[in-house]
């Protein structure tokens, strides 16, 4: 009896098994796409957020970003931010441009900022990561202002002016994506688009040792508080008549600059950007892992606490 059990089992599982090779588990159907008939797309609705940006939501949002937010995210990283007198020189909104390497920039800009302007200030954010769910869509939105644009080309979502015409402040990620190794990418010509447009100044902003603390493809921040700096630069106009690809190679200049002042001093940047000699912060040209090994160096300290290279 128990014999005839075994062979049973065995059996059954080589059946099984023998099933489960030949059938197509959710993969792709042998039919070529090309012999495939044509269907019409589904138009893509777009998650609503004005909902997010009424009086109730912004007074739930204060308290979240200045409560248990701004204390995890001081408890993980040690923020450093400098440059804020150059708000000061703003007159109206503006659209803020900062490099990309890290899911805790958002947070780091946002908790960065004047309370007043924080209030007023919405975010960008790729409509296929973070709108992708109903859940993660309310979820970003509550908490930092966030609405969706395409950053897989299509039309200009009108959201973003609409918010500066409104009084708004405009946070934009150029790159469109986070840097893969914690070095500058090529910078799109969205922001530089909206600033023409609207007539609207740019705050550049670079942010350093964000990639180091959180990389791409980590889901929280490595221990030990990471030193992290924010560092914001002088508001750049578009000049009469200056179009959109010519004010993009500037506003990616602001913020190579002020990298490289994270990296230096302010005297040797200043004197680095007058001549145009800023190094590019695109980054070495080597093997990823040579690369990443450069941009998590340790950085300069104010301090004189020595740092371990995490």
């Amino acid at each position: 009896m128990g014999t005839s059990l075994v062979k049973f089992s065995r059996d059954t599982a080589r059946d099984v098994k023998q099933v489960a090779r030949g059938w197509r588990w959710g993969r792709r159907p042998q039919v070529p796409r090309s012999a495939e008939p044509y269907v019409i797309p589904k138009e893509s609705t777009v998650f609503p957020t004005r909902w997010a940006r009424t009086r109730t939501a912004i007074a739930v949002r204060d308290l979240i970003q200045k409560g248990p937010l701004n204390a995890v995210l001081n408890f993980e990283v040690s923020p450093q931010v400098s440059g804020l007198d150059s708000l000061l020189k703003l007159d109206g909104p503006a659209i803020i441009v900062a490099n990309h390497s890290s899911h805790l920039d958002t947070p780091l800009l946002l908790l960065s900022l004047p309370d007043a302007m924080r209030r007023k200030t919405a975010f960008a954010a790729a409509a296929d990561y973070f709108f992708d769910t109903w859940w993660r869509a309310a979820g970003s939105a509550i908490v930092f202002n966030t609405f969706p644009i395409e950053r897989r080309g299509g039309k200009m979502s009108a959201t973003p002016g609409d918010l500066l015409a409104d009084g708004w402040n405009v946070v934009v990620f150029p790159e469109g994506t986070r840097s893969p190794d914690g070095w500058i990418q090529r910078f799109r010509m969205g922001a530089a688009y909206l600033a023409v447009e609207h007539d609207v100044p740019v705050i550049p902003v670079g942010i350093k040792g964000s990639f180091a603390a959180m990389p791409r493809g980590r889901g929280w921040p490595i221990p030990g508080r990471p030193a992290v700096h924010v560092r914001y630069g002088d508001p750049l106009k578009p000049a009469a008549g200056e179009s959109a690809r010519d004010f993009a190679p500037r506003i990616a200049a602001a913020v190579s600059a002020l990298l490289d002042e994270e990296s230096t001093t302010w005297y040797e940047s200043r004197r680095r950007a007058a001549i145009g000699a800023s190094p590019s912060q695109t980054g070495p040209e080597a093997a990823r892992w040579r690369r990443v090994w450069e941009s998590t160096r340790p950085m300069r300290s104010t301090d004189n606490r020595r740092r371990a290279w995490k």
